[in-house]
């Protein structure tokens, strides 16, 4: 009987009228609170399996001193090893020389491991369920070409998503601007009106016919009136509007991701991004024709480029191209400089980083040659170091679950960066700058542009990285969210500083601004920089006003003396989770280290000293093998 009011309920449900398109309708305060939530979600499941037996066996009297199951074909791993055997018998293991005859083994001393049996195994194992979503989503904006933008004041759309089979999303609720709202159905919609340039807030969660509900999702929407005219707050009455929507919230699925927005809680100017910040709606807009004076005496130094008639070859001293070297290269030049710009517009859409931003870092970066600075470790367009490669593993949470189990195993993945051995995290480092590296000495011009390429995506995933750890050194200092006491443009200003400089830098500027000032415009920032840091604000100056003369490696205090950084909390403060869109990364075969041969034990094959079996092993209990079960020797 206590499956009736479950299924009742679905019944009820599916008669009401339009059960999946229902506009919202006010309700109480005292309705308007999640059914139940933190129900887990879990279900045992049976897990076949094939169990390994290898038996650790003395060679002078063919005794096993101790039995190895695993869960695996082919030889125990160093660990599985140790666990099963100790660190005294592993010892001797790992010191065992091969025994020259195999005829009598009474001479030899030492282990050999020995492969007994396989045999069927099984356990029960909890299983974590998929969690209900609500999405959100714009219906009846008329878009313009321009992103953000609708002709026609739009509807908010909140779908209820329930992964689990014969469920479903029962209703929709929440509060917008304080007002709650209740919709029955998996879907709702929320007629939207002008909001002020401050933009209003919302609460919202769906309940589940499981007896659930999803967690209590939040965004900011911001409806603002775009052009010469003006219209209140609240007022819909604008002839011939365009409406600049902006909606922040980790549930949007709709157009251009927040990205860094969603992280910081804050919006752009509502007239639209600084040139620096745009991500072009036609590729045609991302064409450069910056005179990049290195990356020219690259390509003539390649033999790119006839230079038969310019003076000394058409370089510099400096291995830089001359005016005349230049002006030969400059077709080149233009053609190298603008080739990566589908990949770099196709990545901004993936992750909201803004395009331009990119084109620009990676100007000032490496002038579009991957391979400048290959001698101090720096890879790819936007010179990945190792410490860059520490903050994206770190601060990047979904792109670090995405790459860590190709190349650790999944169970010290689930680890987390911070919790990896030292040599696990310098594998992961070491690796993830090796495939952004485009040096390549038998490729044309000695570089990979394949991997060029891709370093595009490892970039854009590193500046999501450091916004989050601008987002906490922020909150840090002022223990507010982010977009409460600076601006869009000051927040990418303080991230460009963070990506060159380092954490240590920007803190101590930001605290020391906020301190004397109470300010965390970037303006004021930047002359609180210390000597060894100041670099940093050519850098953003370099990204945001203008074009470098030179490429410059980063960051600029690692080279130098190191300055004490603070201590940051490990979690970032909010509850809000920025879009992560997967890359494509190459796995790779964990390699085991070699292990001391093995051998066939002699006639008669080894025997066992019998030893009583912990009740709680994770082992099923030694039972006797029958002897025409055991291999012949």
């Amino acid at each position: 009987m206590k499956a009736a009011p479950k299924i009742l309920l679905i019944l009820l449900t599916l008669l009401v009228p339009v059960l999946f398109f229902q506009p919202w309708r006010p309700v109480s305060s005292a309705q308007a609170e999640p059914a139940q939530l933190l129900i887990q979600r879990k279900n045992t499941q049976t897990v076949n399996f094939t169990w390994y037996d290898w038996w650790m066996v003395h060679w002078e009297n063919n005794e096993a001193v101790c039995r190895i199951l695993i869960e695996h074909p082919g030889l125990p791993y160093s660990g599985e090893i140790l666990n099963a055997c100790g660190t005294v018998y592993t010892n001797q293991w790992k010191t065992t020389q091969p025994c020259a005859s195999l005829n009598d083994t009474t001479s030899c001393r030492g282990m050999y491991l020995h492969f007994l049996r396989s045999f069927p195994g099984s356990r029960n194992v909890e299983v974590t369920l998929p969690e209900p979503q609500v999405w959100l989503s714009l219906v009846n904006c008329n878009p313009s070409p321009t992103p953000n933008i609708c002709t026609t004041l739009p509807t908010l759309l909140l779908t209820g998503e329930e992964p689990l089979p014969n469920e479903m999303i029962v209703d929709i609720k929440g509060t917008l601007d304080g007002q709650p709202f209740n919709c029955p159905g998996s879907m709702c919609t929320l007629p939207l009106h002008p909001t002020g340039t401050q933009g209003i807030s919302m609460e919202f969660w769906g309940d589940s016919s499981h007896g659930d509900s999803t967690l209590v999702f939040k965004a900011l929407l911001r409806v603002v009136a775009q052009g010469d005219f003006m219209a209140p707050e609240g007022s819909t009455q604008v002839d011939n509007a365009r409406w600049n929507v902006d909606i922040l919230s980790s549930q949007w699925r709709d157009g251009a991701l927040a990205s860094c927005s969603d992280t910081w809680q804050v919006f752009p100017d509502p007239n639209g991004p600084p040139a620096w910040l745009n991500t072009p709606v036609q590729l045609q807009d991302m064409l450069s024709t910056h005179s990049y004076y290195y990356l020219a005496g690259v390509l003539i130094a390649n033999g790119m480029v006839d230079v038969t008639d310019c003076p000394q070859g058409g370089l510099a001293d400096n291995k830089v191209a001359n005016e005349c070297g230049l002006q030969r290269a400059f077709p080149q030049v233009q053609q190298w400089q603008n080739q990566f710009d589908t990949q770099i517009l196709q990545v901004s859409r993936d992750t909201g980083v803004p395009a331009q931003l990119m084109k620009n870092v990676f100007g000032r970066e490496s002038q579009f040659w991957p391979g400048l600075y290959s001698t101090i470790n720096e890879a790819g367009l936007g010179q990945l170091t190792e410490k860059g490669a520490d903050t994206l593993l770190v601060w990047n949470v979904g792109f670090f679950n995405t790459y860590c189990p190709t190349i650790l195993s999944s169970d010290e993945c689930k680890k987390g960066f911070v919790f990896l051995t030292t040599d696990e995290q310098s594998m992961l480092r070491g690796s993830l700058v090796g495939q952004v590296n485009a040096s390549c000495p038998e490729c044309p011009l000695k570089i990979n542009l394949d991997q060029a390429s891709f370093s595009v995506r490892i970039f854009a995933e590193s500046m999501l990285a450091t916004c989050q750890q601008t987002a906490r050194i922020v909150f840090n200092i002022t223990n507010s969210s982010p977009g409460k006491v600076s601006t869009y443009v000051d927040l990418w200003k303080m991230t460009l500083a963070n990506y060159n400089a380092g954490p240590g830098c920007l803190y101590n500027a930001a605290n020391a601004a906020w301190t004397q000032e109470r300010s965390l415009a970037w303006d004021r920032i930047k002359d609180y920089l210390e000597p060894a840091c100041q670099p940093a604000s050519v850098y953003v100056d370099s990204i945001s006003q203008g074009q470098p003369v030179e490429p410059t490696p980063t960051s600029w205090v690692f080279q130098g003396t190191p300055l004490s950084s603070p201590v940051y909390p490990t979690a970032p403060p909010f509850t809000l989770t920025p879009t992560f869109s997967p890359f494509t990364a190459t796995p790779r075969t964990t390699t085991v280290s070699t292990l001391p041969p093995t051998a066939t034990p002699t006639t008669g094959g080894p025997t066992r000293t019998p030893t009583a079996t912990s009740e709680t092993s994770p082992y099923p209990v030694d039972t006797e093998v029958p002897t025409e079960t055991l291999p012949p020797y």
